[in-house]
């Protein structure tokens, strides 16, 4: 998911999720556990069938491969047909609360990885695990850890990352490095060199860049959230990954207040002083950041997955991308990343074997084919499918190399309800200044231990 999209308050939502489902007359009784429930993966034995699914898939490629998939699911099965419903993400956002605590919930939704979202439903008992279904289709033998991780819980939605497994993703998203093959040129910094390098070899080329009297790394941090894609592979550089991903998923046992929090929040807050960025990347509007670094100013952006198609657009074969390097050499890579949301089985449905079974085939290796023939980037079999060229050649690989030997770290606005706003404005005053490393760290830690005491 493009993290621009999310603009909804993630507590309002929890919170109406909340209430509608205590609500005397708005829910069904609660599902049978995993353990008593009986599956069928015989879908064609199931009888005739209709599927309600709800998803987000309405752009270009997204909107094609679902089309694809549909049409050749119920060629395999002409006893299930699939009624769609593909809006927004922020109208999906908006009516899913009210549809999963209604009467006539649809079967299958795209749900948001966050606590504000797949955590609050999981909590009010309004998705169904399936925990069951992956041992039976042998999901966990198809997907990583890591991806899986972004899309299981505790039964009750107090843990994040650990449980059961309630979706599955398509696509996968990373945030990375884009680089001007051109600019490295100019401030003759070897490419190959850099993408094969060490952290320690991609700061020194941020000195290099800016020595040639380019902008090192556009900026666009209006809106706070953008810097937390920046930080993000910053700390994955000084903070174990098992730590990040307890800090993001909000879990409890792990603290901001750690010399290695800090020195990531030092590394940071050095950039800025050492003029790496363009000039008040706080004022500086996310888009016309990327649009600047497009038309030639700057030498790298840090940025998710999703903005390759413009940029390519943009710079055509000058645009490169990297994962962030590790820090040392042949050392595993961690930086931020995430899936698509996933697709989730609804609680009330009374059609959850062939639910169940449209996701299996919706994810499966050949779907991943279908979803890199249509433009997107598969969650599985990513580096497989890569293209032969351009910079989507790039982050396929890259996001392949890192979901399966290295380490996908979860967004860290996914850990509470109110983290996105806490981090976004903690980023602007680390980076105007206004605040120092330690009270950095200590402003995120009051969100998120205030949130683990109160799970």
């Amino acid at each position: 998911m493009n993290r621009n999209a999310l603009k909804i308050s993630t507590a309002v939502l929890a919170a109406g999720v909340l209430l509608a489902a205590c609500a005397p007359g708005s829910g069904s009784e609660d599902p049978p556990s995993s353990e008593d429930r009986e599956i069928s993966t015989d879908l064609a034995a199931l009888g005739d069938i209709t599927l309600t699914v709800w998803d987000q898939e309405t752009r270009g490629g997204q909107d094609e491969q679902m089309t694809q998939l549909n049409e050749a699911f119920m060629d395999a099965y002409p006893n299930i047909t699939i009624d769609r419903l593909s809006q927004s993400f922020d109208d999906l956002e908006t009516t899913l609360r009210g549809a999963l605590t209604g009467d006539d919930a649809p079967d299958v939704v795209q749900a948001n990885n966050s606590r504000g979202t797949m955590g609050a439903f999981v909590g009010a008992d309004l998705l169904l695990d399936l925990t069951p279904y992956a041992d039976a289709y042998g999901w966990t033998d198809r997907y990583s850890e890591s991806v899986l991780a972004a899309s299981t819980y505790s039964a009750d939605g107090v843990t994040f990352g650990e449980g059961n497994i309630y979706g599955l993703p398509q696509v996968g998203e990373i945030v990375g490095i884009f680089y001007s093959r051109a600019a490295l040129s100019a401030a003759g910094i070897d490419e190959a060199a850099l993408t094969a390098g060490t952290w320690a070899d991609f700061t020194a080329a941020l000195a290099s860049a800016q020595a040639a009297g380019q902008v090192p790394i556009q900026l666009g941090n209006l809106d706070g959230w953008p810097a937390v894609h920046v930080f993000g592979p910053i700390q994955g550089q000084h903070v174990p990954a098992d730590q990040i991903a307890a800090l993001g998923q909000g879990n409890a046992g792990a603290s901001w207040l750690t010399p290695e929090n800090e020195a990531a929040a030092a590394e940071l807050q050095g950039w800025v002083e050492s003029g790496y960025f363009n000039e008040g990347p706080n004022g500086t509007d996310y888009d016309a950041a990327w649009a600047s670094f497009g038309e030639g100013t700057g030498t790298f952006l840090i940025g998710g997955s999703w903005l390759a198609a413009d940029l390519e657009a943009a710079m055509g074969e000058d645009v490169g991308f990297m994962a962030p390097p590790p820090a040392e050499a042949g050392g595993q890579r961690a930086t931020t990343g995430a899936t698509g949301l996933p697709f989730a089985v609804t609680a009330q449905s009374p059609n959850a074997d062939a639910a169940a079974g449209y996701i299996d085939f919706i994810t499966s290796d050949d779907a991943m084919a279908v979803l890199a023939e249509t433009g997107n980037m598969p969650v599985n079999r990513t580096a497989e499918l890569a293209p032969e060229s351009g910079v989507n050649a790039d982050i396929f690989a890259a996001f392949g190399d890192v979901s399966e030997n290295g380490h996908l770290l979860p967004y860290l606005d996914w850990a509470t309800p109110t983290m996105g706003d806490t981090i976004g404005a903690a980023l602007q005053d680390l980076i105007a200044a206004q605040t120092d490393p330690a009270q950095f760290t200590q402003v995120l830690e009051d969100d998120y231990s205030a949130f683990v005491a109160e799970g």
